[in-house]
């Protein structure tokens, strides 16, 4: 089954965040999420791998449309893959469904509490109306979840 999108998840050392999101937008994903985090890693696994382990952790979650997975993970590998100071990890996992994301030709205004179709409003405007929902009976101020 091909999905529609993936996400993205980079591990790297903390304060590498602004280089994964450098290196996934020259591809083209649009932004991520930064989480702090603590890493695990005992001694065995750092002479194993022939690094040090750095106990804090930034994981970057980015979501891209599946046709760029490819290009991301490679993009991440060069610029903050394990053999930089980096010492970046990432895969991707698909994504079914999805909601509240901005789609390049594809935000439509929504009807306002009285019926007219005015411009969105603030909280209106992260969602993501996909066309080939239209005609399906779904009620006009439903959010619309993206599935493929």
């Amino acid at each position: 089954m091909k999905y529609k999108y993936e996400a993205i998840f980079c591990i790297v050392n903390a304060g590498f965040s602004e280089e994964v999101m450098k290196a996934a937008r020259e591809v083209g994903a649009q932004g991520g999420t930064v989480i702090s985090a603590n890493g695990t890693a005992n001694v065995q696994a750092e002479s194993l791998f022939g690094i040090t382990i750095q106990p804090r952790k930034e994981i970057v979650l980015i979501l891209v449309e599946s046709d760029i997975k490819e290009a991301v993970l490679k993009a991440l590998y060069h610029a903050v893959g394990l053999k930089t100071a980096g010492q970046g990890v990432a895969f991707a996992l698909p994504v079914k469904d999805v909601v509240g994301l901005r789609t390049a030709g594809k935000q439509k205004a929504l009807p306002q509490a009285d019926g007219d179709n005015a411009s969105p409003s603030a909280d209106e405007d992260d969602l993501a109306i996909s066309d080939e929902n239209e005609d399906d009976g779904t009620p006009p101020d439903a959010p619309v979840i993206d599935k493929d």
